[in-house]
């Protein structure tokens, strides 16, 4: 350590001041600014997106933006432990930062909405790839004693994303000129990447033997989960009665290939034993986790267009009511995180159940209004993942068969994601099917916004049958045997 450093204290928690001390103070600035692009990122376009639209034309295709970068986050993220492992963090994490910049590039310069979309993948590619490995350098650069603060400043810097990605991007909108907002974060992108290729004392090298250790890059399974998200996405650009179904089955049967690969890579699997059996902690778990992505990533990506069509509610204000929902769930979080573990089975089940009442809710009070209303249903949105989410990984933990643990840990991100692209994917075909891809009147957009909820509430059923498998006791003899 160093010397000029003050010490940590007893029980291995350092204190702030030794964060911000300039041995330290840089690395954190860097992962946070990697997180903050990523974290932002998803807001800022939610609240451009009806100027965007409006310009560029593509009303079918919003779905897109949030489906094609939720891919590029997942590949990348899946990619970038071993890439970190064999060529270190420096240049990977350089690699990202300035696929994010041209991401953002293509996409303030798109005449319209194919260009658009070409550049949200490349920002999802280089947006999860610079969240993950942020998350690596955390781990690798500050001592143990310093982890856990590191990682409060960033789940910090991520609650505050949600305030600041609305009020950029309204502010954009209100100026006239939505690409500006693109902009400024390639701007910000590409110091970062200049940044990062200067920098060298405080990023970590390549582990070669780890690396091998790793084994290879499963190009197979993201490929088959990248075209099973595409297909299903592709299936809501023109629905009709043959090409629709056909596609769709293309995109289940790719996602269904992907979970058969994964199931027989033995050690080098991305998810846990029976990660659909929601008979097992694990399955119950994922698909959870899933469905309940997959069922609020609606308000996100249609809110704040319907919000302007049928209320006349000004970007800026419509970014914040889906802030909300991110606000809540910090809040809830904080609020209920002394629970005792005797408490997690009813504060997950209730957290999942507040959330299919706020899809249930969102139904009836997007076409009607009134805005506080819409407020509410985003606010109970987040307070019921906040109230949840917490104690999901503790639980699982608690049931985890053994040697299962770190692959469950890592698979809820990544279900995560798979949740948010395929949700995407879905929600665009209910929509366009309803009259989305035509020039929306504010009836057109009164029948939209309830049809998309409405669509929402199985999925939403499925994850809650999912919740009741996980959190039920388990069987006498069924708990995994310590190590």
């Amino acid at each position: 350590m160093d010397p000029t450093s003050p010490a940590p204290r007893p029980g291995g928690t350092g204190r702030w001041r030794e964060l911000l001390t300039a041995r330290y103070a840089p690395s954190l600035l860097l992962v946070c600014l990697g997180v903050w692009l990523h974290a932002a990122d998803s807001l800022l376009v939610s609240t451009m997106m009806p100027s965007i639209v409006a310009d560029i034309g593509g009303t079918r295709l919003i779905s897109w933006t949030s489906a094609l970068y939720e891919v590029g986050s997942i590949v990348a993220g899946a990619m970038s432990g071993l890439l970190s492992l064999r060529h270190g963090v420096r240049l990977p994490m350089a690699a990202h930062a300035a696929l994010y910049a041209l991401g953002c590039a293509l996409s303030a310069a798109a005449p319209e909405m194919w260009v658009m979309l070409a550049g949200r993948l490349l920002q999802g590619l280089g947006g999860g790839g610079l969240v993950a490995l942020s998350f690596v350098t955390a781990t690798r650069v500050f001592p143990t004693h310093l982890t856990a603060r590191a990682m409060a400043a960033i789940s910090t810097l991520w609650g505050v994303s949600a305030f600041l990605g609305p009020l950029i991007g309204g502010a954009f909108v209100e100026l006239g000129s939505w690409r500006g907002g693109f902009v400024l974060f390639m701007v910000k992108a590409v110091a970062l990447t200049a940044w990062i290729l200067l920098r060298s004392s405080d990023m970590s090298g390549p582990d070669r033997q780890a690396a091998r250790a790793a084994g290879r890059v499963p190009v197979r399974r993201l490929a088959c989960l990248a075209a099973g998200v595409v297909f299903i996405a592709y299936a809501g650009i023109e629905v009709t009665a043959l090409r629709t179904p056909l596609l769709v089955l293309a995109g289940l049967g790719c996602l269904a290939l992907f979970l058969v690969i994964d199931g027989r890579s033995g050690a080098g699997r991305l998810l846990p034993a029976g990660p659909v059996n929601i008979r097992r902690p694990a399955g119950a778990a994922l698909v959870m986790i899933f469905c309940f992505s997959a069922a609020t990533i609606t308000m996100n990506i249609f809110g704040p267009l319907l919000m302007a069509q049928i209320h006349g509610t000004p970007a800026l204000l419509a970014g914040y009511v889906i802030a909300a929902g991110s606000v809540s769930w910090t809040v809830m979080a904080v609020l209920v995180s002394g629970a005792a573990e005797r408490h997690d089975a009813k504060l997950i089940l209730a957290g999942m159940a507040l959330i299919t009442l706020s899809v249930a809710g969102s139904a009836v009070v997007m076409p009607t209004g009134p805005i506080w209303l819409i407020t509410a249903c985003a606010v109970l949105k987040g307070g019921g993942f906040g109230m949840a989410w917490t104690f999901i990984l503790r639980r699982a933990k608690a049931l985890a068969a053994p040697g299962e643990l770190e692959r469950i840990a890592a698979a809820f991100p990544t279900v995560q994601r798979m949740g948010y692209a395929v949700g995407a994917a879905y929600v665009g075909i209910v929509a366009n099917a309803f009259g989305l891809d035509t020039v929306m009147e504010p009836e057109t957009a009164r029948r939209v916004s309830s049809v998309i909820f409405i669509a929402c509430l199985p999925v939403a059923g499925v994850g809650l049958l999912a919740a009741a498998h996980f959190v039920r006791p388990p069987r006498e003899g069924a708990l995994p045997r310590p190590a």
